[in-house]
């Protein structure tokens, strides 16, 4: 059966009448569906900034409210998202992380200096024990960056083997370190942008070595899925090099990409978190609507190379804003302030990833806690959720949902020469067959309605994360300033109608 959600585009009306609504929507209830990847919502925790060390490891002796070390505020946050997957050690770092720096006694590990993100002090306190027993206490798989650019094919193995092995020199070593039963490694990597600052490798030279590391990358019991360290949205070709190469396909089962929002679009200046012109929330918008092109460039390159596995798929494991630092404020590493400007990105991104559920396996929001579209800031003893946090939270049901094929016409979101869609969403049908759709209204200014009345849906009930200003967000000082309401679909002239405020995301059900 095919219901059809249609309203007309803006016309001229008199001025006494109900204005329709703005957004024309297809959905095939009855089409093939693809399973949401719960690892979708995956996230990543790398060693920059205050992201393991304040933000999430302040150690057992803490005045901060702990267990093990870890903070129990954050903790609490991040066990509230359900989180399906964390990335670690990096990132830039993992091709500098050497794994036997952080096992055993604390007070024993080596200090170190992290020459990839502002040459602060590593104390390796939070090390292989640690990531993975946050993981296990969070429900979470784990995907593990081993080191290729200053690492050896060896010290990989080995890491494998005292993480996973159940006997042997290196087992009796883990459980010696506190740790007597196995640990799981879900997800694995060689290397990291081998392009950059992973060894500024050629595409053949970095499949030669991922060949001679994955040959040798075993883990005991279950093997992880093996993702391929590959393009960014500049240089797609990196990836159809790297598939082509002789050995590739028996050693993968996926590979990855990356893809960051920034608003200008130029490295040496980003733009701002907060204070920034509408021009730059357009330009933002804009290119985070080419990640839908970005993948579709992707899956061209995949579907030429017919020998890879059944399955294979595309792990967005760096996704998100960057902007600049404000240097007056002398942050850490990457610390950047999160606005509803950050939370529409990632709904965005989302609704792309949902488009794509075929394809796409995994994503890893950069990053987690304290580092650029972070979940979650904390200063001292204090913490704020940041209006993408929100944005995941609202997403939580769409996680192992099939999603719907959907189509829809959009309002214009026009600024100078910047025409954007307005309107973005994606639609699926849960476990318990609710019908869910997530909406964004990008539009910096005005509000745009969606009429639900063509699904038969009695009511349309779920929440809203909007905000007075493009730049406004959480403070310390004023913590819940952004935070989701209730959301009910209206009456409007006979029609049920959703009204979407401008800078918004909705999350949602039919009834």
């Amino acid at each position: 059966m095919r219901l059809q959600l249609a309203a007309s585009l803006a016309c001229a009306l008199m001025w006494t009448l109900p204005a329709p609504a703005q957004t024309r929507i297809d959905v095939d209830l009855a089409a093939e569906t693809h399973t949401i990847a719960p690892e979708i919502y995956g996230q990543f925790l790398e060693h920059v900034g205050t992201q393991p060390y304040g933000g999430i490891w302040v150690g057992p002796d803490s005045d901060i409210p702990n267990t093990d070390g870890i903070r129990d505020d954050v903790f609490d946050a991040l066990k509230a998202l359900e989180i399906p997957v964390i990335r670690w050690p990096g990132g830039c770092y993992a091709d500098l992380y050497h794994w036997r720096d952080g096992v055993g006694p604390r007070d024993t590990r080596p200090v170190r200096v992290n020459m990839v993100w502002g040459g602060t002090e590593e104390t390796n306190a939070f090390g292989s024990h640690e990531f993975f027993n946050l993981a296990e206490r969070l429900g979470a798989k784990t995907y593990l960056n081993l080191n290729l650019g200053t690492g050896t094919a060896a010290e990989a193995a080995d890491w494998l083997e005292y993480l996973t092995a159940e006997a042997g020199d290196r087992a009796a070593e883990r459980s010696a370190n506190g740790r007597e039963t196995p640990y799981k490694v879900d997800f694995l990597s060689i290397g990291n942008e081998t392009w950059g600052c992973g060894g500024a490798l050629t595409a053949g030279a970095y499949a030669d070595l991922y060949a001679q590391y994955a040959s040798f990358a075993k883990t005991a019991g279950d093997q992880p899925v093996r993702i391929l360290s590959g393009a960014h949205d500049g240089n797609p070709e990196y990836t159809d090099t790297l598939l082509g190469h002789p050995y590739i396909a028996d050693l993968i089962e996926g590979v990855s990409l990356h893809v960051y929002m920034l608003p200008t679009g130029e490295w040496s200046k980003k733009g701002a978190a907060t204070g920034f012109p509408e021009a730059e929330w357009a330009s933002t918008i804009k290119r985070t609507l080419r990640m839908e092109d970005v993948i579709a460039d992707q899956r061209a390159i995949i579907s030429k190379h017919e020998d890879l596995v059944d399955g294979f798929g595309l792990y967005v494991d760096e996704w998100g804003m960057w902007v600049d630092q404000d240097e007056a404020k002398a942050p850490p590493a990457l610390y950047q302030e999160g606005t509803i400007r950050d939370a529409v990105v990632a709904g965005l991104n989302l609704n792309i990833f949902h488009h794509n559920a075929d394809l796409v396996k995994m994503t890893n929001i950069a990053q987690m806690v304290n580092v650029l579209q972070a979940m979650i800031l904390t200063d001292g003893p204090d913490m704020v959720l940041t209006p993408t946090y929100h944005v995941f939270e609202m997403y939580k049901p769409f996680m192992g949902a099939e999603a719907l094929p959907v189509s829809y016409t959009s309002p214009d979101y026009t600024l100078g020469d910047v025409t954007l869609p307005a309107i973005s969403l994606s639609a699926a049908r849960t476990a318990e067959g609710e019908l869910i759709l997530a909406l964004v209204n990008a539009d910096a200014k005005a509000s745009h309605d969606v009429d639900l009345t063509s699904f038969g849906a009695k009511k349309a009930e779920g929440r809203l994360l909007t905000a007075k200003t493009m730049d406004a967000g959480n403070t310390f000082a004023d913590p819940d300033a952004v935070h989701p309401v209730p959301l009910t679909a209206k009456a409007k002239d006979k029609k049920l109608v959703l009204d979407l405020p401008p800078r918004s995301v909705a999350v949602v059900v039919l009834k």
